[in-house]
């Protein structure tokens, strides 16, 4: 279990001005239940005793326990002699049967469906497996076969790579982590997007890392084209002032806002990097799903010099291409951090499998191809997603995406943790949008994928009309908080 211990000082400053015109523990229990579900208390952890917490709030000790035995009874609390209150989600547990998760519609994972093909290539992937086991297995750097046919793909986007630069990882997020631990120290400041990948900015703090957000915009119904994307003058400034030891960024069709960075701006960015010895961690996990992309955007790193290339490091994962069940990573960086990086890796993991290596050898070959059916799938999720929401929802502002796998809706109002509540009672698992953030904002945000099926995308829409409409027929109780970090 985590031992992750959430104090009364802390909870305090996370609950903010939480009462309001309903009962004490009414208020107390709906605001942490949506800070749960922002992300922001994560779960496992454990909350401060009844007795600390009703003496930090200046409340009495039955407001705080009857606060808790609500949220017990609706899932997210469990007590375990010895634990305390630990934080839960509701139905977080896996299921033990099947049945048990008919109905439910998943939009929190922004993936596609298993790539067509792949148990042929598995097949063929096995046949080739005979070749290897006469070896150990243990690999913690790559075959040498997909490490070129990697470099081999990085040099068709204009990259020259070989393959002593690339390490093959786990996953991109296995890739992302393996980085922060070599590159961050306790204490170390790191340039992160706002809003981010969660997972991303996980492994950074996880490292010890601390934060110095840059904004990236999807622009909003009352903004010009001009405000989208990053703000290039805060970024270059954090860059220069700050001086951090690494940088997050994912510059194609960023997750969750869908914007891409120019080729002008990765110039600037990239030498700013390197004047402040800064190495930027680059994910291109979704970079070549684009859907209409009319302009020319390079890969990252061959907007930058020869000065500056060395302090960009490259992940990327077929986890968005092929399927989210084929845990291929990699990274293309220096050869020299490449050696620090298999010299670390042994700590936690001894390689990454032979035979989905073989697979993913293979499908590579073919990724222009796969790219081409992928790229009809996400078209066809977007036009319907944006019709339907603009049809349902008039009010919401949908910016038009031109390719990647997401689209961060502006509902107008600071609702998105209590929509993503409500949607739950109504089958549909959607993230709020803190959960993007890293000091919980975003609350008039909502991510929503649009690599679902018309069907599935439907009943997602109509999952979240119901929930709207319940929420304005009941809305929570003092919502005037949530505004406060919009």
């Amino acid at each position: 279990m985590n031992e992750n211990h959430v104090s009364a000082r802390v909870l305090e400053t996370l609950l903010g001005q939480w009462r309001g015109g309903a009962s004490a523990y009414s208020a107390l229990s709906d605001r942490i239940r949506l800070l749960t579900l922002a992300g922001r208390i994560p779960t496992d952890s454990r909350l401060p005793a009844e007795r600390d917490l009703s003496a930090r709030l200046g409340v009495s000790r039955t407001t705080v326990t009857a606060a808790y035995r609500h949220l017990r009874d609706a899932g997210y609390l469990s007590s375990v002699r010895g634990s305390g209150s630990v934080v839960r989600l509701p139905g977080a547990t896996a299921p033990t049967t099947p049945g048990e998760t008919e109905g439910i519609l998943d939009f929190s994972k922004a993936t596609m469906p298993a790539l067509s093909g792949l148990a042929d290539a598995a097949a063929h992937a096995a046949a080739e497996l005979p070749r290897y086991l006469g070896d150990s297995g243990f690999d913690p750097v790559g075959i040498p076969e997909l490490r070129a046919a990697i470099a081999d793909r990085y040099a068709a986007r204009g990259v020259p790579t070989t393959p002593e630069q690339i390490m093959v990882t786990l996953g991109a997020q296995h890739a992302i982590a393996l980085l922060a631990r070599v590159l961050v120290g306790r204490g170390d400041r790191a340039l992160i997007e706002t809003p981010t990948y969660p997972h991303a900015a996980e492994a950074l703090r996880a490292a010890g890392a601390r934060f110095a957000a840059v904004s990236v915009s999807a622009g909003g119904p009352d903004e010009d084209s001009a405000t989208r994307g990053w703000d290039e003058a805060a970024l270059l400034q954090t860059l220069r002032r700050s001086s951090p030891v690494v940088g997050y960024l994912m510059p194609d069709f960023h997750n969750p806002t869908g914007q891409s960075m120019p080729a002008e701006q990765r110039e600037r960015v990239a030498a700013a990097a390197a004047d402040s010895c800064t190495t930027l961690i680059i994910d291109e996990t979704i970079a070549e799903l684009s859907i209409d992309r009319e302009d020319d955007f390079p890969a990252f790193v061959a907007c930058a010099d020869a000065r500056s290339a060395s302090h960009v490091v490259s992940v990327g994962s077929v986890g968005k291409t092929v399927w989210g069940g084929i845990r291929i990573g990699w990274i293309r960086a220096e050869p020299t951090l490449i050696t620090k990086l298999v010299a670390a890796r042994c700590a936690n993991d001894l390689g990454t499998p032979i035979l989905e290596q073989l697979i993913v050898a293979r499908l590579l070959a073919d990724m222009p191809a796969i790219l081409a059916g992928r790229r009809e799938l996400l078209r066809e999720g977007r036009d319907h997603l944006e019709r339907r929401l603009a049809d349902t929802f008039p009010d919401w502002h949908v910016p038009h995406i031109d390719g990647g796998i997401t689209a961060w809706v502006n509902l107008g109002s600071p609702l998105s943790s209590q929509l993503a509540l409500a949607a739950r009672s109504h089958g549909l698992l959607v993230p709020a949008g803190p959960r993007f953030g890293i000091d919980g904002a975003f609350e008039r945000f909502l991510r929503l994928p649009v690599s679902h099926s018309v069907e599935e995308t439907d009943r997602a829409v109509d999952a979240l009309v119901a929930s709207w409409e319940s929420l304005l027929r009941h809305p929570f109780a003092d919502t005037g908080y949530l505004a406060e970090v919009v």
